[in-house]
């Protein structure tokens, strides 16, 4: 991405350090209020894990601001047909019953899988992607649920998530996908630079409702996973609000940096790397190490 000196030594040198360490990946920050940005690869497609929840979220809420859904409408979810995962209620061993306004707390809050497909149940898929569409979110795209991706690795890989991640990371390198939900014809798909353009307009009040995206601004601070975009910046004087996603090879995070001071920068961090472990992380500190330099430059201009 072009940018003048300082910003484009930064974007090389995130990209240097992230190859070293065998990732491959898209990166772009924005600092709200002059549009400065840094980047590498912002065009580039990429599945999105658990980063859907955040547009699922937003078309959601904005339901209940239009009167559309009610927030307090209760919801069952049985374990016995839920979506897996391992925090939230999809780790729970009973049924549950929690109202909507609650299931998007645990979708952002700790990434519960069982309460994004409760939520999808009732905003199916190709609704929420039609949305975006209206609002002129192009390159980002909203096809299944969460438990779709796990029924395609156990499909693949027999129940064996150690050969699905062999075959995620065999199939980056080769071009091919084995696994339908990592396929960009297939999969929820976004880009860097989609991605920050709705953080963007989330944070600046240009998309949905307001009492839409005040809300989801509300809940993306409430994340429980700090480790990468937040990992290195955590202080009394800056909050991160963002989202993570995790599935075999890939590590997201999207976020939203704001100072005391008043900067605000806008962040996606989306990545798949060679490793075939399910820890990495170096890997995350990587992702965190790129979100303290482009704010730290951006901050300054």
């Amino acid at each position: 991405m072009a940018g003048d000196g300082a910003l484009l030594e930064v974007a090389e040198t995130i990209a240097a350090d992230w190859a070293a360490l065998g990732m491959r990946g898209s990166f772009l920050a924005r600092r709200l209020d002059t549009g400065d940005q840094l980047g590498f690869d912002v065009e580039t497609p990429v599945p999105l894990a658990s980063v859907v929840k955040v547009p699922l979220a937003l078309v959601v809420l904005d339901r209940i601001a239009a009167g559309r859904l009610d927030a307090a409408r209760p919801v069952t979810v049985d374990p016995a047909t839920s979506s897996v995962g391992p925090t939230g209620l999809a780790a729970f061993r009973h049924p549950a019953t929690v109202a909507v306004g609650d299931l998007l707390g645990l979708m952002l809050s700790v990434s519960d899988n069982a309460s994004a497909d409760a939520l999808f149940d009732l905003v199916p898929p190709e609704d929420v992607d039609a949305r975006l569409r209206e609002w002129g979110c192009a390159d980002i795209r909203v096809r299944h649920r969460m438990q779709r991706m796990y029924e395609c690795a156990a499909g693949v890989s027999g129940d064996d998530f150690t050969l699905a991640l062999e075959l995620a990371v065999r199939d980056e390198e080769s071009g091919r996908h084995t696994l339908q939900t990592l396929d960009p014809a297939h999969a929820n798909l976004g880009t860097a630079a989609a991605l920050v353009d709705l953080l963007a307009r989330v944070w600046q009040d240009r998309i949905a409702r307001p009492d839409a995206t005040a809300e989801l601004r509300r809940l993306m601070g409430s994340q429980v996973f700090v480790h990468r975009l937040a990992g290195d910046l955590r202080t009394d004087t800056v909050r991160v609000s963002g989202k993570t996603g995790t599935f075999l090879h890939l590590r997201h995070d999207i976020g939203v940096v704001e100072a005391a001071s008043g900067h605000r920068v806008a962040m996606a961090a989306l990545t798949r790397c060679d490793r075939r472990a399910a820890l990495a992380p170096d890997i995350d500190w990587a992702i965190a190490t790129a979100a303290r330099q482009a704010f730290t430059v951006l901050r300054g201009r």
